[in-house]
């Protein structure tokens, strides 16, 4: 078993192209996020949705960019993976582009909303907030947003479980520590969190997509074939007679304000 005693830095785990091979699944299977967590998210900014530029960090193939693009947002989404970018579905008001969450290669003060989903513990944390103050107006906001699983509940939990043991306790499972950097940079203020519940209604195909659009867990040999076992009889267990599961997220929205150092 894999020692994780000490700090593991998920930007050092190839972060720019380790889902290229989990498009599909990713695209299928993946969480949505509570209309909730989107209402805070642009709750109090200083102008209509249609009048705000949100730059979407890390979107992937643009789950949460829909979601503000949807809302009227003018969303640029910066995604480095190639084959994610081509696998979004197009959306008027929203535009990808190639980037990084380092470098943006947007200009100083151009937008009002930064939002990173599912993403900032892939990131230089230091560099990418940096970056962060550099391209908000004085105006903006940062929005940090995690899906976190909710192991209160017991197919929840049975299911953490089963992706923990196959990833050999990979260390984003324990990704909730990398919002420390933001509670203690000094290019940002005024931090709050707010936790939303969420939950992912999943047949069979879907409850072993889901798993599989985790980037760290196997998809070959053995391993594979104990998952899919393992979730299989999970899903006899938990199903209702619709044949769902489903699995519960909380939900957490990080948000702040750049500083004026």
């Amino acid at each position: 078993m894999t020692d994780h005693s000490e700090p593991t830095y998920l930007h050092t785990m190839n972060p720019l192209t380790r889902f290229s091979d989990r498009v599909g699944d990713y695209v299928k299977y993946r969480p949505s996020y509570p209309a909730a967590a989107i209402d805070i998210i642009l709750e109090g900014l200083a102008a209509l949705p249609s009048q705000l530029l949100a730059v979407d960090i890390g979107a992937g193939t643009g789950i949460s960019s829909r979601l503000l693009a949807e809302r009227g947002v003018n969303v640029i989404a910066i995604e480095p993976n190639a084959a994610m970018r081509e696998a979004a579905e197009p959306l008027s008001g929203l535009e990808f582009r190639d980037g990084t969450a380092e470098v943006t290669k947007l200009p100083n003060a151009s937008v009002d909303l930064v939002t990173c989903f599912q993403a900032f513990h892939w990131f230089k944390s230091e560099l990418s907030l940096l970056e962060f103050r550099r391209i908000l107006k004085p105006s903006g906001r940062l929005a940090v947003v995690w899906n976190n699983r909710d192991e209160n509940d017991e197919l929840t939990a049975e299911y953490c479980r089963l992706v923990r043991a196959a990833s050999n306790n990979h260390p984003a499972e324990s990704r909730m520590e990398s919002v420390e950097p933001l509670v203690a940079t000094q290019h940002f203020v005024n931090h709050r969190e707010y936790t939303f519940v969420y939950r992912q209604e999943l047949d069979l195909t879907g409850l072993i997509g889901r798993a599989m659009s985790v980037s760290y867990l196997p998809r070959e040999d053995l391993v594979y074939e104990q998952v899919v076992s393992d979730l299989q009889q999970l899903y006899q267990r938990f199903c209702d007679e619709r044949g769902f599961v489903y699995l519960v997220y909380r939900t957490s929205v990080h948000l702040a304000e750049p500083s004026n150092e």
